[in-house]
């Protein structure tokens, strides 16, 4: 389809962490739709830009209007293929009309941060709700997880899942990665129920005898 989706992933923060595919579809792009603060990051794009909308369907409605007359750019935050708006889109147009561009993941980048790999690490979501219980259980089986936060409740929830584990485990906050005001720290579970982390963060969990 000429005028198809483009889903966009647009890194972890850092314009400086964007694909030349990825800058090239977003400047060839009638209309970009993602994040304010996304947008923001393209102010000389010719492209008409619409902010997501409160609810997801208002979204999907108005690129389903412009849809065959446009050609649409939705950007997204990290990876597409990574707990991002990209499932919605492409269920609601289909992966023929869906064009998938991928990028840096928040992930990546906190694990490259730790200088660790991450090719057996388990990911799970708190940035909306807690994870089920029978994600601590799977948790169990893997030697480093990364988990995705975002709210206030998401550090004493992985303080608990941590205690559950029952394995000695280091604990690496990564906060606001590759934007100037990075931070990346080591803390011990008591610190960790305790703290309120950034809205854009990733907490690794790694046993202690890989970092040794």
């Amino acid at each position: 389809m000429a005028n198809r989706i483009t889903i966009v992933g647009c890194g972890p923060g850092s314009i400086d962490y964007l694909t030349p595919a990825a800058l090239h579809a977003i400047h060839a792009a009638d209309v970009l739709v993602g994040a304010e603060r996304l947008l923001r990051l393209f102010p000389e794009a010719a492209a008409k830009h619409i902010p997501l909308a409160a609810r997801t369907e208002e979204t999907l409605d108005r690129i389903g209007e412009l849809l065959g007359a446009k050609s649409v750019a939705v950007l997204v935050t990290g990876d597409p293929g990574l707990y991002s708006l990209s499932r919605q889109v492409i269920r609601r147009f289909g992966r023929d009309c869906c064009k998938l561009i991928p990028g840096v993941s928040s992930v990546q980048t906190a694990f490259a941060r730790i200088g660790l790999d991450w090719e057996n690490a388990l990911v799970l979501s708190a940035h909306r709700e807690n994870p089920s219980g029978d994600k601590i259980d799977l948790a169990r089986e893997f030697d480093s997880i990364a988990v995705l936060t975002g709210r206030k409740e998401s550090a004493s929830w992985i303080a608990e899942m941590i205690k559950e584990l029952g394995d000695d485990r280091r604990v690496f906050i990564c906060e606001d990665l590759t934007l100037p005001d990075e931070r990346v720290r080591e803390v011990n579970i008591e610190e960790l129920a305790r703290l309120e982390i950034r809205s854009r963060a990733v907490v690794i969990i790694v046993k202690a005898s890989l970092m040794a």
